[in-house]
């Protein structure tokens, strides 16, 4: 699926944040959109998630396959939404987290599904532990599971290495866009480094937009 946003503006208070940004992201590909603190980064993740409230303002086109979503409620959006924090439920196991993102069905089936998924992060077996006990980089893999799982057509990512160390960044950036890739999900990265952003991928500086 490919995600297009077509003259975005937002502001606030009078003031415009964002004015007339248009993108159109391929399956699979990435646009990283950069820019400091203020500059109306996390607004525009808001409204293409469905979330911006008042006082901010926003008009455009948001579509999805042709689709307009923009007036449509998160729910019917099909947006995933990956955090700096990972935002695990505490008190249930890796396994719990990952079943709570898949659809209802067969549990066997579900479990299956989210064994599998861990199996391909290199977490084989982690399904009854708890995310405390988890490093921070296995962590931020069950967030990315979870987010995957959930089937969305398009995925969102706000400053999501921020909180890793430097090996854990560089471990964390290939095996999320490789991820993404594979399942050919078109990806919105916010962030401020230069190098969270992947080979090839497009790039707005909204200071420039």
């Amino acid at each position: 699926m490919t995600l297009q946003l077509e003259n975005v503006a937002i502001a606030v208070h009078g003031r415009t944040l964002i004015h007339g940004l248009s993108a159109s992201i391929e399956p699979g590909s990435v646009l990283a959109v950069m820019g400091p603190s203020g500059s109306g980064k996390s607004s525009l993740l808001a409204w293409i998630a469905g979330t911006l409230e008042p006082p901010f303002e926003a008009r455009g086109s948001l579509r999805l396959d042709g689709e307009e979503l923009s007036t449509r409620p998160i729910q019917q959006r099909r947006i995933g939404l990956l955090f700096q924090d990972d935002l695990l439920f505490p008190h249930l196991s890796v396994l719990g987290n990952l079943l709570f993102a898949l659809p209802a069905g067969e549990r066997g089936t579900r479990v299956r599904a989210a064994e599998a998924a861990l199996d391909e992060a290199g977490l084989a077996g982690f399904g009854p532990r708890l995310p405390g006990s988890l490093s921070g980089g296995q962590r931020s893999r069950v967030s990315l599971l979870r987010a995957l799982l959930a089937g969305p057509a398009a995925l969102l990512l706000d400053e999501p290495f921020s909180k890793l160390d430097a090996a854990l960044r560089v471990q964390m950036r290939q095996f999320t866009f490789t991820a993404l890739a594979a399942r050919r999900v078109p990806t919105l990265l916010v962030t401020h480094d230069e190098a969270d952003v992947p080979p090839g991928a497009q790039v707005i500086r909204l200071a420039d937009a």
